[in-house]
């Protein structure tokens, strides 16, 4: 390669993770990606969560169906950022091998479901 053509490490982004440390075993980094991923499709099913409790005439409670239906919404728009932010930390805890590290987000948003199933329920039951 010549001294313009970068290597493919220094096209990949983001920069900041695949510039440290070492290439790690792909079988690692794609697992990595499968929990990003999954993350992602949590992030989706909490938003049509919400939607559907706003958008559905259920026989529940209105002011406790939408702070239920709000929550999460905003637990759906929180798990992309644990979806990124998780896979740059555990790519670069790879990539310099040290032990990886957990989900930062992921006890506020089961904590959030539940509210929002406890606000649910409470709704289902004062109706």
């Amino acid at each position: 390669m010549s001294a313009e053509d970068p290597s493919p490490r220094d096209r990949r982004f983001p920069r900041g993770v695949y510039a440290t440390g070492s290439e790690p075993d792909g079988r690692f980094s794609l697992a990595n990606e499968r929990t990003f991923l999954a993350w992602v499709r949590t992030a989706l099913a909490l938003l049509a969560g919400g939607v559907a409790l706003e958008a559905l005439d259920l026989p529940v409670e209105p002011h406790l169906r939408l702070a239920a239906a709000v929550l999460l919404v905003v637990l759906g728009v929180a798990a992309p950022a644990q979806a990124w932010f998780g896979w740059a930390r555990t790519e670069r805890a790879l990539r310099e091998r040290r032990p990886l590290p957990g989900p930062v987000l992921s006890g506020p948003l089961a904590i959030g479901v539940a509210v929002a199933g406890l606000l649910v329920l409470v709704g289902l039951l004062v109706r």
